[in-house]
């Protein structure tokens, strides 16, 4: 039978007994996948899925860490062979008890002997999450408008300076000491951080050399004025440390003394992130501020003042830091402090701002989160367990966040789009070059 023949016969054939056809010139579209597949892509590639698991990834690296530096374990694995068994029973000991210390000691422990002993770990993890918290949010609202700000430290410095300066010696009622030491403290650290905006304004400097440098500034004016007598040092005292906070300038506590940690820090730290929150996602300057973050050539060429909008950053992000210091003068270390103050959260600032991918809210919640790690790190150091095992967990979390493509290798997640475009790209230029 001819090639002519059998089409012929085929295009006899009545409409409905004829195969589909469908594309683009032909008016039916072939069917999408499921709305259901779609959503549960759309999900896996999910900043929020991201980040639990590496959450989760941390955890299983920082429960390898417990297990190797058991002594239990050790001394099980010499006869693993023999009886891997006791090696497995204490391995799981080892880490089942460090991770339920961490519990304890974070959020809620059920061996105490009433409620407010039990709830008191969590209070004591928000209490550290505060200061955390403040300086994140100055460090994210920085990196939303494009600058790297390292510098919280300085800025809490300064901070803390101001109101040891301008608010400790005077003689005030509460209601007037507590917000005057406050609003000093927020001064002193927006002015520190808005000359570093100023500077990168009117020269050109780059930020983190900048903050690098000023954090160093702060931190030997500082020891400088608490080893002099009659600027920051305690009277009757040559130790370098300043007169304790007055009690009129201390936070309340938030829900009792039976909750020293927790006082109205907390709550004030709340009310910044929701205005950071709003200034950045609603205002006419946060608009401005996402729009120089994106692109500055860009947001110049539609009339945006750039170096404005860098200073403005800049005491802001300089404004929390030292809302941070004052979490610390007034609610956590009230007898006097020296140029450790800043406890190296300027620095776990940076981290949680990353965890929090600059946004307000993830923010606070990265920060309740090292709050609960540092509270919990006690607990856990109780146990035998070294505390460093906690910095490297919080470093691997950092880690994995930062590295969205080998935590979706890891866990065989569904590449992002930007992702399959640049390997599609990386194919066609090998396939050139093995051409060419």
């Amino acid at each position: 039978m001819s090639p002519q023949s059998s089409e012929s016969s085929e295009s006899a054939l009545p409409p409905e007994q004829l195969p589909p056809v469908a594309g683009p010139l032909t008016g039916n579209e072939p069917p999408g996948p499921p709305r259901s597949s779609i959503f549960v892509k759309e999900l896996l590639r999910g900043s929020a899925v991201t980040t639990i698991l590496a959450i989760v990834l941390a955890m299983i690296v920082g429960g390898i860490l417990i297990a190797l530096t058991d002594e239990d374990v050790q001394a099980a694995s010499v006869y693993f062979f023999a009886r891997p068994g006791d090696t497995i029973v204490a391995i799981w000991s080892s880490v089942s008890g460090g991770y339920i210390a961490l519990f304890r000691g974070a959020v809620f422990n059920p061996t105490a002997a009433d409620f407010a002993a039990q709830i008191r770990p969590l209070t004591n993890a928000l209490g550290f999450a505060a200061p955390l918290i403040a300086a994140g949010l100055g460090v994210a609202l920085a990196f939303r408008v494009g600058l790297f700000n390292i510098g919280a430290r300085g800025q809490m410095l300064i901070g803390a300076m101001f109101a040891g300066l301008f608010a400790f010696n005077l003689d005030l009622p509460m209601w007037l000491h507590l917000p005057l030491t406050l609003a000093a403290g927020i001064v002193g650290g927006a002015l520190w951080g808005g000359l570093v905006g100023l500077l990168k304004a009117r020269t050109g400097a780059h930020e983190v050399i900048l903050t690098i440098m000023l954090n160093y500034i702060a931190y030997y004016l500082v020891v400088w004025m608490i080893r002099t007598p009659g600027l920051l040092q305690r009277e009757g005292t040559n130790q370098p440390i300043t007169a304790a906070t007055p009690e009129t300038a201390q936070f309340p506590d938030l829900l009792g003394p039976e909750f020293p940690r927790l006082d109205w820090g907390f709550v004030i730290v709340i009310i910044a992130t929701v205005i950071v929150w709003w200034v950045i996602e609603r205002s006419s300057l946060g608009l401005r501020m996402r729009a120089v973050g994106e692109n500055p050539h860009a947001a110049r060429a539609a009339g945006i003042s750039v170096q404005r909008i860098y200073v403005y950053a800049m005491l802001f992000a300089g404004g929390l830091a030292g809302l941070a210091a004052m979490n610390q003068i007034q609610g956590n270390v009230t007898t006097g402090f020296t140029a450790a103050i800043d406890a190296g959260i300027g620095f776990d600032a940076i981290t949680v701002a990353l965890l929090g991918r600059s946004r307000a809210w993830g923010t606070f919640a990265a920060g309740i989160l090292f709050g609960m790690l540092k509270a919990g790190s006690f607990s856990m150091q109780a146990q035998g367990i070294p505390v460093d095992i906690v910095l490297v967990v919080q470093s691997l979390i950092v880690l994995f966040i930062a590295a969205p493509p080998l935590l979706r290798t890891i866990f065989f997640l569904p590449k992002t789009d930007a992702e399959k475009a640049a390997k599609a790209r990386a194919k066609a230029a090998k396939r050139k070059a093995v051409t060419a």
